[in-house]
């Protein structure tokens, strides 16, 4: 499979921007973006903060991917090229994920990486 090109630097699955679609088909608006961001916090020192905003930021790049707008801010996007966000929903995890080729460990928890 090969990896398309993108501004922002992020892969979005199929499963995750159908569930990206679907949640924002809830919210009714039409002027949202699906921000990725990196923010410092965890026990392992950075964060992954995924949610919609409706701003634009400077600095931010953006990309489109299967209709649905993405954003990332110039701080994240050196974090965050090649990372890979997908959706599960089995028994066993439930959500969205990332696997990010740029993370050299994380905490226990798996919620924090550095």
């Amino acid at each position: 499979m090969t990896t398309p090109e993108t501004q922002t630097g992020v892969i979005l699955t199929e499963a995750a921007a159908a569930k990206a679609k679907a949640l924002l088909a809830q919210e009714g608006r039409d002027d949202l973006y699906l921000r990725i961001a990196v923010q410092p916090g965890g026990c392992a020192g950075l964060r992954y903060q995924l949610y919609f905003d409706d701003r634009e930021r400077d600095g931010d790049t953006f990309d489109v991917v299967d209709s649905v707008r993405l954003a990332v801010d110039k701080m994240s996007k050196p974090y965050l090229v090649g990372a890979r966000i997908d959706f599960a929903d089995t028994i066993e995890s439930q959500g969205f994920t990332i696997d990010n080729p740029n993370a050299t460990g994380s905490c226990a928890c798996g919620d924090s990486f550095n």
